[in-house]
């Protein structure tokens, strides 16, 4: 019997109930790229899709355990599927707070994970490090958006900073980095997550700075 497109055995093997957690998984060697599947122990998925070839862990930027996850699944799979990367594969090229907002409003419990939970050993951390900070390379050059202006929070627009230059932003009476304003705000919710790349989570007028950068380079690329 033919498969529906993106079916993964491994993962449909494991879900024995219907009940189980959908993922939205990013990896730092493809900045623009999430995969959005379903797992009964997400952890250990993230260590099975680390050892099929790609060159560092997948990171976790949300997971969420739901009743019916198999619909879920398949309806996320609808809704993005004219962003699937790949008919046969699980690949979207799609800001993660899409399908994050989408899981957000939907009964189930989410799970607090670290990004980095897919790395195995020490050389596994450094390497993923090193990947974060060359997938962080981003100014707000990139996307037009001027000194002084004021970003919010993806999971609190009450939640604020304002951009200070090309590279760092002002947040509570402090200049830093957009990947330290998140970890500092996530630290205070008592996350476990450890590794993040700022522009998936900080917004300006209501677009993840993520989102931008991806209109902005697929507008580049419509020129050329």
């Amino acid at each position: 019997m033919p498969q529906p497109s993106g079916y993964d055995p491994e993962e449909n093997a494991e879900i024995g109930a219907d009940a189980g957690y959908v993922y939205v998984l990013t990896n730092p060697v493809m900045p623009d790229l999430i995969k959005i599947g379903i797992a009964r122990d997400v952890t250990a998925r993230m260590r099975s899709l680390y050892q099929s070839g790609v060159p560092v862990p997948f990171e976790c930027f949300y997971a969420k355990h739901v009743p019916s996850c198999r619909q879920v699944e398949a309806a996320l799979h609808k809704a993005f599927d004219p962003h699937r990367v790949n008919k046969s594969r699980e690949f979207f090229r799609l800001d993660p707070e899409c399908a994050r907002a989408i899981l957000d409003v939907m009964p189930g419990e989410e799970l607090d994970l670290s990004e980095d939970a897919g790395a195995e050993d020490e050389n596994d951390m450094v390497a993923l490090n090193r990947e974060q900070r060359r997938a962080e390379r981003f100014n707000f050059g990139m996307v037009n958006i001027p000194p002084g202006a004021v970003l919010t929070w993806v999971r609190d627009p009450a939640i604020t900073c304002t951009v200070h230059n090309n590279k760092s932003v002002e947040f509570e009476g402090k200049v830093v980095s957009l990947s330290d304003a998140a970890r500092i705000l996530f630290a205070r919710s008592g996350s476990k997550q450890r590794a993040f790349r700022g522009p998936l989570y900080w917004q300006y007028k209501g677009k993840t700075l993520q989102e931008l950068r991806m209109e902005q380079e697929n507008a580049d690329e419509d020129t050329e």
